[in-house]
């Protein structure tokens, strides 16, 4: 088991730039679709900062994992209310997946790395 999760952490790295990138385009999507530019912001922003995480990697691979679980549980919890509230999964369903499924895979990494498990 512990070999697997040693394995899980250099696909982790590029799972968090797939997920940066996600997120970036989603918000230049619903700034196309609906003109929001609320929208357009924080999914560039969040994007941004997901590809900093990503970047933190190769500095310091627990610190980079560190700050991309704390993206993801912030962009978890963002898109569970619009979730909530709109009850439609198109797209915040699909961004709570996303970032949800990042967010399984960095704590693993994690725990791989402060070898917890």
């Amino acid at each position: 088991m512990n070999e697997i999760l040693s394995n899980i952490v250099p696909i982790t790295r590029y799972i968090i730039l797939a997920t940066a990138v996600l997120v970036a385009i989603g918000g230049v999507i619903g700034f196309l679709k609906a003109q929001s530019m609320p929208s357009l912001i924080a999914g560039v922003a969040s994007g941004v900062l997901t590809a900093c995480a990503f970047g933190l990697t190769f500095i310091d691979m627990k610190l980079g994992m560190g700050a991309a679980f704390v993206l993801m549980v912030i962009l978890e919890s963002l898109f569970a209310v619009r979730l909530a509230k709109s009850k439609k999964f198109m797209p915040a369903g699909l961004m709570l997946l996303i970032t949800s499924t990042t967010g399984v895979l960095v704590l693993l990494s994690l725990l791989s790395l402060f070898e917890l498990v």
